[in-house]
């Protein structure tokens, strides 16, 4: 199966600083890929790079097939993109500017006007379509930037930080209308809100320092980073020193009277089997025992290069 896009060697600097160095991946199913990475770590580069915005050092990226390079307005044909700041012209009608984005697409004159309801329809802007942008809400004016994206219905969509500057509502239905969308396109989600990629994305790649630093599921994302500590709660806890005394059990912190965080060596399999033994034996009255999950702050931090949180 052809791949919908696939980057191979990318690579960018503006004068002597790299921006981005030998990024690799593909795309070969609809969903929703999610493009983590700090601020300044390479996304936008990497991003306008594959939309055609910006011209790479070295590399190459295809769009269904097409060289961007060699056949850019054939590439971009199959690529709908959503800036960050959304491009639209506050004079026009939301029909108006429809039309003009699907224009601007090179769509055939007579299939815009059908294509431009169904983008409205999808949006759920029907209803606004003589209406000046300038008088839409942010949230529907963040409806209208998606709908010029999909206009000419590609196989390829690029939204960078599209729940930007909304309120909980309004983050809500975008978050809902981009899984729609994704049902029918491959859709590639640019952000650094963690949230975002943890309610919306299937798949993750992490760009940091200008390198792909992570390329999996959100699965995969989730458990990158092993547990190091697990609450236990105890009925009758003994002396600090009895439970240091388990072997693997490095340090502990008293969150309660009988509850306690206790950090183990990684390498030492079978930790809580162990401490869960020596409270049997010890009568120490286990009452529950449960590693504890490794956030989604704290994955992003290691692969940023960055110290991870000390819990004690």
């Amino acid at each position: 199966m052809e791949s919908i896009v696939k980057v191979e060697h990318l690579s960018h600097r503006y004068t002597v600083d790299w921006a981005i160095q030998d990024i690799n991946f593909e795309v070969n199913r609809k969903g929703i890929l999610g493009l983590l990475g700090s601020n300044g770590a390479g996304k936008s580069t990497t991003m306008n790079i594959i939309c055609g915005v910006l011209n790479q050092t070295d590399g190459t990226v295809y769009i269904n097939g097409i060289d961007t390079r060699k056949n850019s307005v054939g590439a971009k044909k199959n690529i709908g993109f959503l800036p960050q700041k959304p491009p639209l012209y506050s004079d026009h009608t939301v029909d108006e500017y429809l039309t003009f984005a699907a224009e601007m697409r090179l769509m055939d004159p007579k299939k815009i006007k059908q294509a431009v309801e169904i983008a409205k329809e999808r949006c759920g802007i029907v209803h606004f379509s003589k209406r000046l942008i300038r008088n839409l809400s942010g949230g529907y004016q963040q409806r209208l930037g998606i709908a010029q994206a999909i206009v000419h219905n590609p196989k390829f969509v690029v939204l960078d930080e599209p729940t930007n500057g909304l309120d909980p509502n309004q983050i809500l239905e975008i978050r809902k209308l981009i899984k729609e969308i994704a049902i029918d396109h491959a859709v590639l989600l640019s952000t650094h809100i963690l949230s975002e990629v943890q309610a919306m994305c299937d798949d993750i790649k992490m760009i940091e320092h200008g390198h792909l630093v992570f390329s999996g599921t959100l699965e995969e994302f989730n458990n990158y980073v092993k547990p190091d500590t697990f609450i236990v709660k105890l009925d009758n806890p003994p002396v600090d020193e009895d439970i240091l005394a388990i072997p693997g059990v490095l340090r502990l912190k008293h969150l309660n009277k009988n509850t306690l965080r206790v950090q183990f060596d990684k390498k030492r399999e079978n930790i809580t089997e162990s401490v869960a033994n020596a409270c049997v034996c010890s009568g120490w009255g286990l009452c529950e025992i449960t590693l504890e999950r490794i956030s989604l702050e704290e994955i992003f931090a290691q692969l940023s290069g960055k110290r991870l949180i000390d819990k004690f």
